[in-house]
Formats: structure tokens, C-alpha cells, sequence
């Protein structure tokens, strides 16, 4: 099997391009990851699209190109690089006509002679006006007079690719011979064909090099072609020349290297036995291209002066749409050949090569021996763990060989193939391993399947029915299955634990879903499992049934019992809709009789109705509202809104934490509604992040459990009773003193300390050390957690945070306003934790009831005591 793998991906190999084109790919994605770095020598002045725009349709005048040259020149620059053609001439329509009249005036003409009347004088002055026009109108020469004053200009030639057949039609002219070395070698891309530039152009051009470009199979330019045959010269390329002028040396500092590279100068460049080399293509970095761009237009408007061309490569092309053409090189899907002659120049200047070095042949081949090795012997006799671990561990180490020699380096060893095997063969062979124990698998599993179901009706049948639906719902669907799950959800039933019966009848429609029987049993005990208990207690693990087992929804009150939300240490909230008006509220319940007797009952329900009277007074957009409270099947219960979202306590850590503003927004609201709740003489005394409910969808905030709150005005006595969470007690409140607003407005600045940095402000690992940090310790600054808070939000939390209540803001509007006045010049942030996406309808209902457990039922008092846990001291 792993002969056939190892046989049938060299023949992909060989008739497709598949692993090629991989590995093409992967020395992209490596090669541009080196560090290195471009010329800063080099610059481009492109023929852009606002060029075309400003100074009209291409090709422009040659004039136009003299002028960017004239200005280039004037600058001093080191070598201008012009990518254009200028293979035709360019002349104007005029221009022979005045040739014609000239040959008539000075006696050339054949029909000269015909101006017998025109004397001396005014015939010179006509032939120095003729003159000067011929200058205007002839733009070659107007160009050629540029580029030999410039005397650095390189202007590009082209070949057409390919074995002569025979000597070529035209030889090289003499203008492009003196940029060429005279080579019988053959070293470099045949070519059968030239097209050169004007004469003119050629001999005013200080060198004239081939812009050819080499196009892998892909239609990718990844090597340059340094040098071209034709007609017994190697003719260099358009990069080599402009980098040789650079270091001002000439066509005799280029040595030939046949099969090894070609030395410039100093420096040797490596390429292959066709004098092509690899070049290094410079990624952008930092959003900014590896050379800058100037638009031509902005150069020769006098935009950008001349003179920051000075002492550099200046490499002048068209990469407007329509004008240049766009090629696919390693660091992008689209570059101009002006940008591709700046990345190989550079290369060239830098030495920033990358080589296939002699032995890399042997290097690949060997790597290819062991993979084909461990495929037929090694693998084979490795576990499947082991198997996996050892394939994993080489895949990595081959892959990673070849990206650090490619991007540190810049060595390129083809490992993409010997990786490819690797991964197919020991995807094969596993595969091949899977379906020989497939069958002897199954067989297994019917076995332990026909186990599983004897052992689940022993255990059914000794009660334990929980431990037998395990075991059965191990079982593959049969028949004889159906009928042992059906009587096992019985068996729920008749324990009124229909829930479990319910699950069980899931998992049967699971199994078949054309059962209808099991479909009306499923839907028959989701009713049940719904349907709550009002008075009495639960039967352990299930739901007893009001009035004999009904499925008919229970009332309570006005309000149609739909589900339970949660249960507390003070009883059950339910999801309750008022029939009447379609109002779906949370109903908070307590079976007084079951938790408490005699004068504790009677206490417990002066209590709970007070917490009623007491919420029921506040009417505030971010305060609960409490719609009705009363007393039924000796259940007392309160009928409140039904909050959205959850409360503030899961963006009380990192990662989790809201933006700035947000934080802001929810203290400003918060404060105003306790600043309602103190004008009604209403102290919450219990202001804590799990307290506060927050919908993101729809920015609402709302305080909730009032229910410790006592009521300052009452004229009743009170015996120091201390009620709310630890690490949010003011000190007055923590030495049982009699407190008043100020002491919600201290906790209200703690929840805000813990929202904006995810921690407390005073902190303590017992009892006594956190009510000794309180009452003595100052609290820290909140730009010690956050320092890029600003300092008016620190001087806020200082201030609400003070041990002595005259100290502190004296009413929650105060707060609100600094809070927003805070906000107003606040920047607008989003890097919080917040989530950006909303709860789907099942989550929300899951987190609706868990964060109304929690919200309406004090926590009880654990060891060691929590740092948000409710407490009741009796002084």
C-alpha cells in the first residue's frame, strides 16, 4: 500500500503542476517574509492616472519626456531609467512641409528658384524662423538633445524569446553593442529577434538594456533574466544596467560566469545555467510601498521638486490603467514592470539574492528516501498515536526548515514535495488501517451494545433508573430498544419525575422520528414538566401537579403560571403572564408556612411585604417596577418586571469589561435613580454590580432587590441591623451606624472601580482584614489599575469613595452630573469586553433565569465569606 502511495504521487507529480504550484506558493509566502530591506537610492515617477488626466492621452509629445529629463538632470541625478518605447518616431505634420520650404529658400529643391524676388536678407531671416519652428515641431530630436545633455538616461530594448533558426534578420545595432559583452558562450535566453530604439535615442542614451520578463508557468514573474543572446553578444538586462551605472561601471566590469552567475564589479550575482536569477521582492511594510511613488504630473508640475531626486535612481513607467501592464510577482497580484525593475535593482545594489544552492538537488532527494522509507517501514509499525506524532512532528520540521531558510537565509530547498507525500502517505495508510479494524470494530460494538442493554434493565429493574438510561442510551436504535426506553419512561412517570421521562422520550424521537406515539408522549410531558408547584413540597427530582395532575397551566393570583426561572434561599421566581392585558412579568415567591413559624413567620411577612411597599414606591425609568404583590395557596409572591439582559456582574473582569462610556452611562443612570430612591427617603443599602441589570440591545438600566432597603423616614426603632455585601459597604455601614444615601452612593462608586479596572478597590483575604481595609485604608486612585483613565474620572471615584460621608458627594444627581459632564469630552472607546453579538432566544432565557435567582434571593453567608456575599449582622 505505501509502494502504490509513494508510486502513484510521483506520477502526479510528473504529469501535472500540481506540487510545483505549491511550491511556488510556499517560497512566495516565505521569500516575502525576510527582513530585509529596500534601497533608499531608488525612486519611481509614475505615468499614473492623474498624469494621463493633467496632461492629455498617451503617448504624449516626446517633448514632454525631454522636460521630466531636463528637470532630472538639472537635480542631479544619478541615473534616470526610462521604461517607456520609443521605437517609432514621433513627428508632426508640419514639420515636412517646412523641410519642403526650406529646400525651395537655400537651393536643394528641385524646384528651387522659385522665389526670385526675395532678397538676401529677408531669405536669411526666413530660414532662421524655418529653423526655429523645425526645433518646436521635432520631438525626437527635441528628446535626443535631453538625454545626451542628461548623460545618464537608459532607455529599454526588447526580444522576442526563442532558438534562432538562423541568423537574425537585422544584427544588433552598433548604439545597443556597446551595452552588450560579446559572448560566444551562449550564456544567458536565446532570443530570434530585437526591437531597439530610434537610432537617435540609442546613441543619446548612456546604455540600452532588455526589459524582457521571464513568466513562470503560472504567469508569475519570480526570476529576472540578467542576460539575453543575440547575434553573439549577451545583451544585460534593464536592471543590471541601471544598478552597473549606479556604481558607475560599465559594460567591461560585467564578467561572464557560465553555469554560475555573472560578476558586477565587486560583487558576484548567483543565478542558474540560463543567467536567470532570483531576485529579492520587497514586501510593503506598515501599510507604506517598499519605494516611493511619485505621480509624473506632480514632478514636471513642479509639485514635488526636482531636487529630491538628487544622487538617485530615478526609474521613470506607465502604471495608469490602460497604459502599463500589471504582473503577478511574489509580494502581489498586480505590479507595474517600473516597480518589478526598482525590486530587482535593489536587489542587485543590496546582494539580496536568493540562491538554489549546488548541493540542494541531493539535499531534496535524500529528504525524499526518508519519507519514502518511514512510509514503508517505519509507519506501519507505529501505533496510530505514535504514527500520528511522528508524521506531525516531521510535517512541521520540514516546513519550518524551509521557511527559516527562505526568510533568514534566503536559500531555497523544494521540500514542498517530500512534505506532500508524507502527509498523503500517512493519510493513506491510516485510512487502509481504519477500514481493516472498521469490521472487527463493529462487531465489537454490537456486543457491547446487546451488554449495555442487559445491563440497563437490571438496573431498571432494581430502581436505579438514572444509571440505567445511561446505559440504554448507549444502544444503537432496535426494536427491542424502543420498548425497554418506553417502559423505563413509564417508570419516570410514575415517580412524577417528568422531565426525566421527557428526556427519555427525546432521545426516541431521536432514534425515530416517524414514531408518533412517542411524539404525542414527548409534547404530553413537556406540559408536565412545565406545570409548577404552588404550595406543598416537590417530590425529589420531578414536579408534582396541581389539581390531581392537570396539564392546564396554574393561576396564581390574576397571573397564569408559564415556567420556573429559578430558586433562591427565599424562595421560587416564575415566568407569569397576566391573561388580561398580555403583561409578562417575574413573579418572586416565599412558602412562608414551610420556612418559618410562629413570630419568625410573622416577622418574614412584615418583611417581604415591606420590600413590595417599599420598590412599589420608586417609579423610575432605571428602577424595577413592581406591578402587584399578595398572598395565595399560602404562597406570599410579587409580581415585578421582567428584566431583559443579565446584571453587571459578569463585566466585572478582564476581558469582559464594557467600554469607558458605557460605564459611564450606566453610573450616571444608576445614580439618578438612587437619587429618586433618597428623595423617597428609600436607602437600597445593597449596590452591587449583580444588582444592576443591563440590556446591551437596547441600553436600558435598571436597578433591582430593594428588599434590604429600610425605610430612613419610618419612625419604628431600629436594633442596628446591618444588611448588604461586604466589600461594597460604606465604613459607617460596616461599624452598624445609621446610615443614609451617601452609603448607596460609596458602593455605587465601588461597582464603578470594579467595572472600569475588574477589580476592587479594598480588598482583604478575611472578614476582619477587608473591614479593617474599609474603614481605615484610603482607596487606591483607578489610574493606578487604568492610567490612560483621565484624571477628572479619578478625582470623581476619590471623592465617592471617601470614609467620611460629609466628604462624599451628598446626592446621586451630583454624581450624574459629573459623570456626564465626563462623558462629554470622553472619546468614543470600544475596547472592552462587551459582547457584539446578542444571545440567541434559548441562551437569553437561560441567562434570564439564573440572573433572577440570583437578583432576587440573597446569597447565604459561606466560609471563608465571599467578597460579594450578602450578610445579615444582628448588632
Amino acid at each position: 500500500m505505501g509502494l502504490l502511495v509513494v508510486l502513484a504521487v510521483f506520477a502526479l507529480h510528473a504529469s501535472t503542476d500540481f506540487f510545483d504550484g505549491l511550491e511556488r506558493r510556499f517560497y512566495d509566502f516565505a521569500s516575502s517574509a525576510s527582513g530585509r530591506q529596500p534601497s533608499d537610492r531608488i525612486a519611481i515617477i509614475a505615468i499614473d492616472d492623474q498624469s494621463i488626466a493633467n496632461i492629455g492621452r498617451w503617448p504624449w509629445p516626446r517633448e514632454v519626456h525631454a522636460e521630466l529629463i531636463d528637470r532630472l538632470s538639472a537635480a542631479r541625478a544619478k541615473t534616470v531609467a526610462h521604461t517607456a518605447f520609443f521605437f517609432e518616431p514621433q513627428a508632426d505634420r508640419g514639420l515636412t512641409q517646412l523641410r519642403e520650404l526650406r529646400g525651395q529658400l537655400d537651393g536643394t529643391a528641385s524646384d528651387a528658384g522659385v522665389w526670385p524676388d526675395l532678397g538676401a536678407a529677408s531669405r536669411q531671416r526666413l530660414l532662421r524662423f524655418i529653423s526655429q519652428a523645425e526645433q518646436r515641431l521635432d520631438a525626437d530630436a527635441r528628446l535626443v538633445d535631453s538625454m545626451a545633455r542628461a548623460g545618464n538616461v537608459i532607455v529599454p530594448s526588447l526580444f522576442t524569446l526563442g532558438e534562432p533558426l538562423g541568423r537574425p534578420d537585422e544584427p544588433l545595432p552598433a548604439f545597443a553593442q556597446r551595452s552588450a559583452v560579446a559572448d560566444n558562450t551562449g550564456f544567458g535566453l536565446p532570443a530570434a529577434r530585437t526591437q531597439q530604439p530610434l537610432t537617435a535615442v540609442g546613441e543619446a542614451a548612456q546604455a540600452v538594456g532588455h526589459l524582457n520578463q521571464f513568466f513562470d508557468v503560472d504567469g508569475a514573474v519570480r526570476r529576472e533574466p540578467l542576460l539575453v543572446q543575440f547575434d553573439g553578444f549577451a545583451v544585460p538586462s534593464m536592471g543590471l544596467t541601471v544598478a552597473a551605472h549606479s556604481l558607475n561601471l560599465g559594460v567591461n566590469d560585467i564578467r561572464l560566469l557560465p553555469g554560475e552567475g555573472v560578476q558586477l564589479g565587486r560583487t558576484r550575482i548567483p543565478t542558474d545555467g540560463a543567467a536567470r536569477l532570483l531576485p529579492q521582492f520587497y514586501a510593503d511594510r506598515d501599510g507604506r510601498p517598499a519605494f516611493t511613488v511619485d505621480s509624473f504630473y506632480d514632478v514636471i508640475s513642479g509639485r514635488i521638486p526636482a531636487s529630491k531626486y538628487a544622487d538617485k535612481i530615478v526609474i521613470i513607467g506607465a502604471t495608469a490603467a490602460g497604459v502599463g501592464t500589471l504582473i503577478t510577482t511574489p509580494v502581489s497580484a498586480a505590479m507595474a514592470p517600473t516597480a518589478i525593475l526598482a525590486h530587482i535593482t535593489s536587489s542587485i545594489l543590496n546582494g539580496h539574492f536568493i540562491a538554489q544552492p549546488a548541493w540542494g538537488g541531493l539535499a531534496v532527494l535524500g529528504v525524499l528516501l526518508l519519507v519514502v522509507g518511514y512510509l514503508l517501514l517505519v509507519l506501519p509499525r507505529l501505533s496510530a498515536a505514535a504514527g500520528a506524532a511522528v508524521t506531525g512532528l516531521s510535517f512541521m520540521v520540514l516546513l519550518g526548515a524551509e521557511y527559516q531558510l527562505l526568510a533568514s537565509a534566503a536559500l531555497w530547498l523544494q521540500l514542498v514535495l517530500p512534505v506532500a507525500l508524507l502527509l498523503i502517505g500517512h493519510l493513506a495508510l491510516t485510512t487502509r488501517r481504519f477500514l481493516a479494524t472498521e469490521a472487527g470494530k463493529i462487531r465489537s460494538d454490537e456486543e457491547s451494545a446487546e451488554t449495555n442493554r442487559m445491563m440497563g434493565l437490571a438496573l431498571q429493574g432494581q430502581g436505579q433508573l438514572d444509571m440505567a438510561f445511561d446505559r440504554l442510551r448507549r444502544v444503537p436504535h432496535s426494536p427491542a430498544l424502543m420498548d425497554n426506553l418506553r417502559h423505563l419512561a413509564l417508570d419516570f412517570e410514575r415517580k412524577r419525575q417528568f422531565n426525566k421521562a421527557g428526556a427519555v422520550y427525546e432521545h426516541m424521537a431521536q432514534l425515530d422520528r416517524t414514531d408518533a406515539d412517542v411524539l404525542k408522549r414527548l409534547e404530553r410531558t413537556r406540559n408536565l414538566s412545565e406545570t409548577v408547584v404552588l404550595g406543598g413540597v416537590a417530590h425529589p427530582g420531578g414536579t408534582l401537579l396541581l389539581d390531581g395532575g392537570g396539564v392546564e397551566k396554574p393561576m396564581l393570583g390574576r397571573y397564569q403560571i408559564e415556567k420556573e426561572l429559578g430558586k433562591g434561599a427565599m424562595g421560587v421566581v416564575y415566568l407569569g403572564r397576566d391573561p388580561k392585558i398580555g403583561r409578562t412579568v417575574a413573579i418572586k415567591t416565599l412558602a412562608l408556612s414551610a420556612e418559618f413559624e410562629g413570630s419568625e413567620l410573622v416577622d418574614v411577612r412584615e418583611r417581604f411585604f415591606r420590600e413590595a411597599e417599599t420598590a412599589g414606591r420608586l417609579q423610575h425609568p432605571n428602577i424595577v417596577t413592581i406591578f402587584d404583590a399578595g398572598e395565595e395557596h399560602d404562597l406570599a409572591y410579587i409580581a415585578m418586571e421582567f428584566l431583559q439582559g443579565h446584571d453587571l456582574g459578569r463585566h466585572t473582569r478582564e476581558g469582559q469589561l464594557l467600554a469607558v462610556d458605557t460605564v459611564l452611562s450606566i453610573g450616571e443612570r444608576v445614580a439618578l435613580a438612587l437619587d429618586h430612591a433618597h428623595r423617597q427617603q428609600v436607602v437600597h443599602r445593597d449596590i452591587k454590580p449583580a444588582n444592576v441589570m443591563y440590556d446591551a440591545s437596547t441600553d436600558t438600566v435598571k436597578v433591582t432587590d430593594f428588599g434590604i432597603a429600610r425605610i430612613t423616614g419610618s419612625s419604628k426603632t431600629k436594633t442596628g441591623m446591618v444588611l448588604g455585601t461586604p466589600s461594597f459597604m460604606s465604613p459607617e455601614h460596616l461599624a452598624g451606624q445609621r446610615v443614609d444615601g451617601r452609603a448607596d452612593l460609596y458602593s455605587l462608586g465601588v461597582m464603578l472601580f470594579q467595572l472600569l479596572t475588574g477589580s476592587l478597590p479594598l480588598r482583604g483575604d478575611s472578614m476582619a482584614a477587608l473591614m479593617y481595609q474599609i474603614a481605615n485604608q484610603p482607596a487606591p486612585s483607578v489610574r493606578e489599575c487604568r492610567p490612560e483613565l483621565p484624571q477628572a474620572l479619578a478625582d470623581i471615584l476619590s471623592k465617592t469613595l471617601s470614609k467620611s460621608p460629609s466628604q462624599r458627594y451628598q446626592t446621586g444627581a451630583e454624581i450624574a452630573a459629573d459623570l456626564r459632564s465626563i462623558r462629554a469630552v470622553l472619546p468614543m472607546s470600544t475596547d472592552s469586553g462587551e459582547a457584539s453579538s446578542r444571545m440567541s432566544d434559548p441562551d437569553r432565557q437561560a441567562n434570564e433565569s439564573a440572573m433572577l435567582a440570583t437578583v432576587f434571593t440573597p446569597a447565604p453567608i459561606s466560609s471563608p465569606l465571599p467578597a460579594t456575599a450578602s450578610f445579615d449582622i444582628r448588632l
